[in-house]
């Protein structure tokens, strides 16, 4: 499927625009992470293990499964068919550069909207829309990935205005080099897993959806051995534990399938949320410089504008408006769901402790010796408290 579309679809597009009289430009929407077996990717088309031809070749006369087991050989060190189909196009692309007047546009990963049509706008799961989503509901709570490392998101309207600037560059002034231009925000505007997390909470404790499921706490960790102890008693076994409720009250069962679906998911973002690239910027740089002050304000894609915590809630808002279909007004109710879950949270986990104490001092000898001595010096303790009173 990635080939078919990334690759066999961007072909056909090619043949087609060969037949165009007078194309002024042919702009392609690749990725920045298209070479992520490179630390450093520069503003420049990297030659692929293997030629666009040979692996349209070999897709119109290989079977569906043996395409499937040398795949793995074929993506090498990439993580997925994604980025190494996305590399193969921007190849091919490069290979009719001599016929076509190609520049190709890489943005990171794109997001909900900075400031148009509206703040926070955004109309679909991918990206990290989703991961917010699952926060907001409390089903998602830990992710592997750096808490210090660059989250490169990009709002979609910046990408959109730079788009249509590269356009007017690559016409205005035509080049006789296949130019590429990164739209990211690491190096310009850093912004960090570990601000995602903080930043998440606090808006979706702030302004909660109306699904919420559980009290909202993402972390991220690094640490496999700790990340799997973490889901099997924050994901796993609440899962099985809601389903029992709702079994016992007639409902279908969902949470488990619910975790099931999220882990694949998550686990495909495994590579990116670890990681960390850096991306020349140098294109970038001087389509700002050809442009005047007004153009600049009209098709603003300058990322050093962009305020996190600002986007982060309008983020976190147009995910609860625009995606989930929830009212604003709701709010209210929303907010007394939370305060109703975080009461639950709060009598669980005083049960827990109550029960594991009990289990401690009943089956070993020094947490029964620690607890007697505890209960004896606060029984002195509040013995003397009337004595001291009198004498004061």
């Amino acid at each position: 499927l990635a080939v078919e579309m990334n690759v066999v679809g961007v072909n056909r597009m090619i043949q087609f625009c060969k037949k165009i009289k007078n194309l002024e430009v042919l702009l392609h929407v690749s990725t920045a992470y298209c070479n992520c077996n490179v630390k450093y990717i520069d503003e420049k088309v990297y030659e692929p293990p293997l030629a666009p031809h040979k692996l349209l070749d070999a897709c119109e006369w290989m079977d569906g499964d043996v395409l499937n087991t040398l795949t793995p050989k074929m993506i090498g060190n990439r993580p997925n068919t994604y980025t190494y189909t996305k590399a193969i196009a921007e190849y091919l692309l490069y290979q009719n550069k001599e016929e076509l007047p190609v520049v190709i546009f890489r943005p990171s990963i794109v997001g909900a909207s900075w400031n148009e049509p509206v703040p926070g706008w955004v109309d679909n799961y991918n990206g990290p829309t989703g991961l917010l989503a699952a926060i907001g509901n409390g089903l998602l709570r830990v992710m592997k990935g750096d808490f210090y490392g660059t989250s490169d998101i990009i709002p979609v309207d910046i990408a959109s205005n730079m788009m249509i600037a590269v356009a007017w560059d690559n016409v205005v002034y035509k080049s006789d080099e296949l130019k590429v231009y990164h739209c990211t925000t690491g190096q310009m505007n850093k912004f960090t897993w570990g601000q995602m997390e903080r930043m998440s909470h606090e808006c979706f404790m702030k302004n909660p959806v109306n699904t919420v499921a559980r009290i909202p706490n993402p972390r991220f960790t690094k640490s496999y051995v700790w990340h799997e102890v973490c889901v099997l008693f924050d994901h796993v076994l609440p899962a099985y534990l809601m389903d029992m409720m709702m079994w016992v009250s007639g409902k279908r069962p969902i949470f488990v399938k619910i975790q099931d679906k999220l882990r694949k998911a998550v686990g495909s973002l495994d590579y990116f949320t670890q990681n960390e690239w850096v991306f020349s910027n140098k294109n970038l740089d001087d389509l700002l410089n050809k442009m005047t002050p007004e153009d600049r304000k009209t098709f603003n894609f300058n990322v050093k504008s962009i305020h996190w915590p600002t986007y982060m809630e309008s983020y976190c808002l147009g995910i609860k408006r625009f995606v989930l279909r929830e009212e604003l007004s709701e709010l209210s109710k929303a907010r007394q769901t939370l305060k109703r879950l975080q009461r639950i949270n709060f009598a669980v986990n005083v049960f827990l402790f109550i029960a594991v104490w009990r289990l401690l001092i009943n089956r070993v000898a020094v947490a029964r010796t620690l607890w007697n001595f505890l209960l004896g010096w606060a029984i002195r303790i509040f013995k003397r408290m009337p004595k001291v009173a009198k004498s004061s």
